[in-house]
């Protein structure tokens, strides 16, 4: 390992050598070259800004309009707008658990991080506690499929989603200010407002409100409605140009969420919903779901010469998230978890970035993230129920009965940290053939410590000491890369192959109660991905067909197993799966007035090699995998005039069967189902009013987000299910 860092950092010095003497013109003229088309999206998901067409990765780009438009509030919504995307929603709204061509997090636990990284500016935010609400004043978001094993800063095997924020402008004084009412009283504000600091420096406040009444209807007397809505957002972005070759931004946000919680839909009804309607609930439980978050970020960029500038970004993050969890879904306390999860960050990325307008350009840097979190965890089982027979439910119903009439609560501390080197380099052959390629050398430690789990009473008082206090290592070494090369053809489509590796680190139980033997660490896991795609635009740019075409080597994928007779949960992996599949996003702008945008994915995923509870997986589907994904938009405009521009804009996300676990038993399999939205737009003749009416699942679809198997061991299913119809109107002014 220390002859291969040699080598790279040896080449590394080289490549910054000759870099240096690159003569200033050749980088002129270069740019001048690389003009990025009039009308084209722009995306850094390659740490350079270059248009969506000219990256050969398979990406989907959505602007920051096109998601306040389309109501895309929620990270979780991004999933009806991207081909192969899927989300388990079973933590609540806000924080997702992506799956991204079948790729994903078999675990709930808040201790983990996903296989599907989030970023927001560049940051990477791997805690479910550092997530909270960001979809607002947004540029774009940028969702980047197959593993991020060189350029991005957490190694990771499904892809990447990108949240990128809107940036202060300087010389520029505008805003914005938006309020929309829908059903459930909704009530919705956004607002952005941009000021010059002089002719150096540019200052954007930005931030959001909404609140509603919860749509999961609560038929206990004096019990609030669950899953509400209450959370607000701020953020401000201070750009500073100091000099034309120095410049820094610097963001800071806060955001916090009080609603109800989500509402559990358990099966069979029969005997666990007795007489209650599909999104009813009975539910003895009234805390609330709380998430603070406190971001600050600087990202300061140091133009070296015309041909390179370095760029670090210095991120620190602070993340609390309870929510008290009615799992039963009933007015009984036979099953409830309170979950808590704190957690602190900082990340470093420094990079060094050549511009040369050459055959040859590269990024090289370094990274390093620590995380620590606080995770506690309590299993509620059977409260009231008075196991002794004596008057009243107090701490000996738990020593007589248990596990019922008992509290079973772990905690502990777990500190991780991730160092890398990485590199990513191209080279023209000529102009029409580049090779690209990348290493990345990551070391990642853990530690979990002061881990104990314990028996209590109702009152709280020890009952037993299940599990003493322990302590967990790993530490584990890495080198993942890309290997590639694009063609671009003489009327400038583009195709592409590449074969990339990609790499998640250990991952610790924290859902062990009653046995040492649950407490373990899961092996890293790794992808290898081989791809094949093609990025073509005909008839004068009006048709953008994006192609791709990919197979996956799967291997250890980790995921928590839950025994449904005992309940236990351990942390394993599956050793071989494989994955192979393909995307199509296609635009047509078949007028000014008429552009329709479509997205397809298709899925076949097959556990080749593991055994689960006993059970041989192996021919099994992985979860969270439909076989086809599609959802289309259409942008019509009506009329523009002196009236101003009215407009249309129907959607539609389908997606087929899947299952939510790996046994692939059959009374969980989601069936099949399309979710249908739309916005209706009125803007004034000079932009600076508007007006939307919007709805989304329009149908009242009711549909499943998670489903896990508890019927043997507490006689229901545990399911969460998809939000309602819901509708409303947004006005808006500029200036």
């Amino acid at each position: 390992m220390r002859e291969r860092l040699f080598r790279g950092t040896a080449l590394a010095g080289v490549a910054i050598a000759s870099a240096f003497h690159l003569t200033p013109a050749m980088a002129q003229d270069a740019k001048a070259e690389n003009v990025i088309p009039e009308g084209e999206i722009v995306v850094t998901a390659a740490k350079r800004s270059e248009s969506l067409q000219a990256v050969p990765i398979s990406i989907s780009a959505i602007s920051g309009d096109t998601l306040a438009k389309s109501r895309v509030s929620s990270v979780d919504s991004l999933v009806t707008k991207v081909a192969n995307l899927q989300l388990t929603s079973i933590v609540g709204d806000n924080t997702p658990i992506f799956a991204l061509r079948g790729v994903s997090m078999s675990d709930y636990s808040l201790n983990q991080s996903s296989p599907v990284a989030t970023y927001y500016d560049e940051v990477y935010k791997g805690n479910f506690a550092f997530l909270g609400v960001t979809m607002y004043d947004l540029e774009r978001v940028e969702v980047l499929r197959g593993p991020q094993g060189t350029l991005y800063g957490k190694n990771t095997t499904g892809g990447a989603v990108n949240i990128i924020a809107r940036g202060a402008k300087l010389g520029e004084t505008s805003g914005y200010v938006n309020a929309g009412y829908g059903n459930y009283d909704r009530v919705d504000l956004n607002a952005g407002f941009n000021v010059p600091l002089g002719e150096k420096a540019a200052l954007r406040i930005a931030g959001t409100y909404a609140r509603a009444d919860g749509w999961f209807k609560n038929v206990v007397p004096g019990k609030p409605d669950l899953a509400s809505t209450d959370e607000y957002a701020i953020r401000g972005t201070l750009n500073f140009e100091a000099s034309e070759s120095v410049r820094f931004v610097l963001r800071a946000s806060t955001s916090y969420q009080n609603p109800q919680n989500y509402g559990i839909y358990a099966q069979p009804e029969a005997v666990n919903r007795p007489g209650l309607g599909r999104r009813e609930i009975a539910s003895n439980l009234d805390a609330k779901r709380q998430a603070r978050t406190y971001s600050v970020a600087l990202t300061s960029t140091f133009d070296i010469s015309d041909a390179l500038a370095i760029t670090s970004i210095t991120a620190w993050d602070k993340g609390n998230l309870f929510f008290y969890e009615d799992t039963d879904g009933t007015a009984s306390e036979l099953l409830e978890i309170p979950y808590t999860d704190r957690a602190t960050q900082f990340a470093q990325d420094l990079r060094l970035t050549s511009d040369t307008g050459g055959p040859f350009d590269f990024i090289l840097g370094a990274y390093f993230h620590r995380e620590k979190v606080f995770n506690e965890t309590t299993f509620e089982i059977g409260k009231d129920i008075d196991s002794d027979g004596l008057a009243g439910i107090t701490a000996n119903d738990c020593a007589v009965g248990l596990p019922l009439a008992c509290l079973f609560r772990n905690n502990f501390t777990q500190v991780k940290k991730s160092y890398a080197i990485y590199s990513d380099v191209k080279y023209a052959l000529s102009d029409a053939v580049t090779l690209r390629g990348g290493l990345r050398y990551t070391h990642d430690t853990g530690e979990q410590t002061d881990f104990k789990s314990d028996a209590l009473g109702v009152d709280g008082s020890l009952i037993a000491n299940l599990i003493p206090l322990s302590a967990l290592k790993y530490s584990q070494d890495n080198l993942s890369g890309k290997i590639g090369v694009d063609f671009k053809l003489a009327d400038g489509n583009l195709i592409y192959a590449n074969v990339s590796r990609g790499y998640r680190a250990p991952s610790f139980n924290a859902q062990a109660f009653f046995d040492p033997s649950e407490l373990s660490v899961a092996k890293a896991e790794e992808v290898t991905a081989y791809e094949l795609g093609a990025k073509t635009q005909f008839l004068d740019r009006r048709i953008t067909l994006n192609l791709a075409g990919f197979y996956y080597d799967y291997r250890n994928q980790q995921f928590i197993n839950i025994d449904p007779n005992t309940a236990a949960q351990t942390l394993l992996n599956i050793p071989k799966s494989r994955i192979y599949g393909s995307e199509a996003e296609l635009t047509i702008r078949a007028s000014d007035q008429l552009t329709i945008h479509s997205g397809m994915g298709i899925l076949a995923t097959k556990i080749q090699q593991g055994i689960v509870s006993g059970n041989n997986v192996a021919g099994n589907r992985l979860s969270n995998a439909p076989s086809l994904t599609f959802n289309t938009t259409v942008d019509l405009t009506l009329f523009d005039g002196d009236m101003g521009q009215l407009s249309i804009h129907p959607d539609i996300a389908y997606q087929t069967s899947q299952f939510f676990e790996v046994l692939n038993i059959p009374r969980l399999r989601q069936t099949s189902y399309a979710i249908v939205g739309g916005h209706i737009d009125w803007e004034s003749a000079n932009g600076r009013f508007s007006a939307s009416i919007w709805g989304k699942n329009l149908s009242d679809k009711f549909y499943f987000t998670s489903r896990v198997d508890l019927l043997a061991g507490f006689g229901f299913d545990y399911n969460h299910i998809g939000n309602p119809r819901t509708y409303g109107i947004t006005v808006g002014a500029k200036f």
